[in-house]
């Protein structure tokens, strides 16, 4: 918040309460604003005046009984009288707002959470409107919907900074060039972005699950509104695949309160208290599921749920059906011809047919350079071998390095396998290796 620079900090009660406020509030007021500015730029710039107020006066004022309607409000008259200055008021006023979008309310009405809900619903198709190209389209969702900096959608990419840059810079401007409207899309127009907007609620929530910066492996305000987000399009349009990724997400929500400890670190899926694990989302997760099973049209969203699902029946990691979930793998492997789905099966192997069988596998992935540099499947391996017992020389890929240089290699990069270097992370983190938590 670039103005709060240049406030007198607040008391700290108020400040860690703004702060929890910027967590969990921004990106539903800058949704709400550049609905009611028609302007990303502009509604950004609103939103960071809007906080930069809130440490001037809520110190003082005491914060106000529904903090989104006054950070709306004020985010907005900021726009306006910066506008004015610059002799662009009447394209801000109320009345041209009102006039440009259909779906305007009074302040009155900005508390809703059903007004809320369509605003977010809105931005995300709105950022992945079929104009823009898949990869801006993902961009400028992580970007607005998330609330990711530019670097770190950047590093997720593999391009500079600045190429990043450009990239969010040049979908904001086809946006406002092409007037496309900040609306939910008719019917007959919303199968056309439903796979990307899923694609984005499904990073979102990966995101929130192993954060990818900062000092907190799990970010929760991140996965429940990727929740949130589900839900609302599953009301929108109830498909089989949005069905089958909301229950994904709960399935994995439901285990939320066992994931870390009281230090914020990782606890393996094995040695997570079971009894601690939400019933309720479990249960709603597998009714979920079962309407996506019943339809018979299994996306990937649905397969991989179908996955949590066997883990968040089983009684204990040993009482786990793998041969199921090495099925299930398989069909994934039909729709997604991945090299990390092939790690997961193979370590779903090893656990049903014992550690060597998939080491064997994984040692195949290793040769064969697909996953050689993936920081996961050396922990991935790392773990077999560890309950495999000794590493004799022969269970490291022929023509590799030394045994030695594999295991220390192993052990160095199964603390590192806590975080992603891809968009799957919801599937790629191994189960009950090292340290990782699916």
């Amino acid at each position: 918040m670039r103005r709060a620079e240049t406030l007198m900090p607040a008391p700290e009660p108020i400040a860690s309460r703004i702060d929890e406020i910027y967590r969990s509030e921004s990106r539903r007021v800058l949704a709400t604003l550049i609905r009611l500015l028609g302007d990303f730029d502009q509604a950004e710039e609103a939103l960071q005046e809007a906080f930069g107020a809130a440490l001037e006066t809520w110190p003082r004022d005491g914060i106000p009984g529904n903090p989104r309607a006054w950070l709306v409000s004020t985010g907005r008259f900021k726009a306006i009288d910066a506008a004015r200055r610059l002799g662009r008021g009447r394209e801000l006023s109320v009345e041209a707002a009102r006039d440009a979008s259909p779906t305007f309310v009074s302040p009155q009405e900005w508390e809703g959470e059903e007004t809320v809900q369509d605003d977010q619903l809105r931005l995300i198709f709105t950022c992945c409107h079929p104009v823009l190209p898949l990869d801006a389209r993902i961009a400028l969702s992580l970007r607005e919907v998330c609330g990711l900096s530019t670097a770190e959608i950047a590093r997720s990419y593999l391009v500079s900074d600045e190429t990043m840059k450009k990239r969010i810079s040049r979908a904001k401007a086809t946006i406002r060039e092409q007037q496309i409207p900040y609306e939910i899309p008719p019917r007959t127009e919303l199968a056309a972005r439903l796979d990307a907007v899923l694609h984005v609620v499904y990073l979102v929530y990966n995101e929130g699950y192993a954060a990818t910066s900062g000092d907190e492996h799990v970010r929760r305000e991140l996965a429940s509104e990727a929740v949130f987000l589900s839900r609302s399009v599953v009301g929108l349009i109830p498909e089989p695949e949005a069905v089958g990724l909301l229950a994904l997400l709960l399935l994995h929500e439901s285990r939320s309160a066992t994931r870390t400890d009281a230090q914020g670190d990782p606890i393996p899926l094995e040695h997570q208290d079971r009894s601690l694990w939400n019933r309720e989302l479990i249960a709603e997760g597998l009714e979920l599921l079962r309407r996506t099973m019943v339809s018979g049209r299994l996306g990937s969203y649905a397969l991989q749920a179908a996955i949590v699902s066997v883990h968040a029946t089983a009684e204990s990691l040993a009482a786990t059906n793998w041969t199921l979930i090495v099925s299930y793998y398989e069909m994934l492997l039909r729709l997604q011809n991945s090299a990390v789905v092939e790690l997961q099966r193979a370590i779903a192997v090893g656990m049903r047919d014992g550690p060597e069988a998939g080491l064997v596998l994984i040692d195949e992935l290793i040769e064969n350079s697909r996953l050689a540099d993936y920081h996961q499947v050396h922990a991935a391996r790392a773990d077999l071998a560890r309950r495999s017992g000794p590493w004799p020389r022969q269970r490291f890929p022929t023509g590799g390095p030394s045994s030695s240089h594999n295991r220390v290699r192993s052990a160095a990069t199964c603390s590192a396998s806590l975080k992603k270097s891809a968009d799957n992370r919801l599937q790629a983190v191994p189960i009950g290796m090292c340290r990782s938590t699916i």
